[in-house]
């Protein structure tokens, strides 16, 4: 059906292009009836495909990366699709809207996005509230992708993650540290060393308080009255631009604060190679670039972080997965969990079937 649909949505802007799918998803989940017809079509269960990383257990290793669902206003929609997880923001303290449309550009040669949004959200409070009326997605992991405000400086930043993890700490499961966006003025800058150590070391701190009985969070919409919540894994979102200078810092960075693991990679500044013009590519001005061409550099830093960590280190890979074999290379390369994005704009939403029936 998507296929049929793909030409379609191909001549409309690409933002306008993601809403009409998604609220047209909605839509038809809500007709009676519809929701077990799609639970057959695009579900693939099978106990093989379980798994538990960093404590979590995963009814399968492919997950929805972050950005397509900002404010957690269809996670519930895209539970029916198969994901094994849903990893829910960028959100930031405060709504923002984001940089000027337009914002997001195809680039069908090459099977890729272009996207500057700029953290485009309605805040971490909008989202806490959607979690706790419409609870959780069955036996589906949740995540929380959290940054920072563009009007917050990097001296900062630190309050800006704090706001975000205390809001959410009762009602996702994992968190997700992002300073690896382009789309924010001067955010990746957070991953140097000392900065990043400060933030990842805050925030365990705060995750160790949180979990406590006597600060435990209790009575919320994903759970029951007086429970006490543990401690979330806590993850590392990275570009795919570092050095391997930087990666062996992040290495360091890992072991020394105690985090759960590293997603790789983000979007890259990177702009060869491309099949679409580059006067085209150019005009389509600053952003990341996602899709089929970061599939390699992506690879290979799962491959370098996951080898020099001594084959420990928890991974969860994204970035140019568009078919089987390509979240195979993932895989192979040390990846524990995967997560898909520009592929599935492609390749459609059976994408997830096809990987889940192919690990099997």
């Amino acid at each position: 059906m998507y296929q049929l649909l793909k030409p379609l949505l191909f001549q409309m802007a690409p933002e306008r292009a993601h809403q009409f799918t998604v609220s047209g998803l909605a839509a038809t989940l809500a007709v009676p009836g519809v929701s077990h017809a799609f639970r057959s079509i695009y579900n693939f269960e099978d106990k093989r495909l379980e798994r538990t990383v960093f404590g979590l257990p995963f009814p399968n290793p492919v997950g929805l990366a972050a950005g397509f669902d900002k404010d957690g206003s269809y996670y519930k929609d895209m539970a029916s699709l198969g994901f094994g997880f849903l990893e829910l923001g960028t959100v930031t303290p405060l709504p923002q809207p984001g940089n000027p449309r337009p914002r997001l550009f195809r680039l069908p040669q090459d099977s890729a996005l272009i996207n500057r949004m700029g953290f485009n959200n309605e805040g971490v409070e909008a989202l806490a509230q959607r979690l706790l009326k419409n609870g959780r997605p069955g036996k589906i992991i949740l995540g929380g992708n959290i940054g920072k405000n563009k009007v917050t400086p990097n001296e900062d930043a630190v309050s800006d993650y704090v706001k975000c993890f205390e809001r959410l700490f009762p009602l996702v499961d994992y968190f997700v540290v992002n300073v690896s966006s382009p789309n924010t003025p001067n955010l990746r800058a957070l991953q140097d060393k000392e900065p990043l150590t400060a933030l990842l070391t805050t925030l365990q701190e705060l995750n160790i308080k949180l979990a406590q009985p006597s600060v435990a969070m209790v009575g919320t919409a994903l759970g029951k009255p007086g429970e006490l919540w543990s401690e979330k894994p806590i993850l590392l979102k990275i570009a795919p631009d570092l050095t391997e200078g930087q990666l062996d810092d992040i290495l360091g960075i890992v072991q020394g604060t105690g985090i759960a693991g590293i997603i790789a990679t983000n979007t890259t500044i990177a702009r060869k190679p491309l099949i679409t013009d580059s006067d085209e590519v150019a005009a389509m001005g600053n952003g990341g670039l996602s899709g089929a061409p970061i599939r390699t550099r992506s690879t290979e830093v799962i491959r370098y972080l996951y080898e020099n960590s001594g084959k420990t280190l928890n991974i969860i890979g994204v970035g140019g997965i568009d078919s089987p074999a390509s979240a195979q290379e993932k895989l192979d390369a040390g990846a524990k969990l995967i997560q898909v994005y520009s592929g599935m704009v492609y390749a459609g939403p059976g994408l997830v079937r096809d990987i889940n029936k192919s690990l099997i």
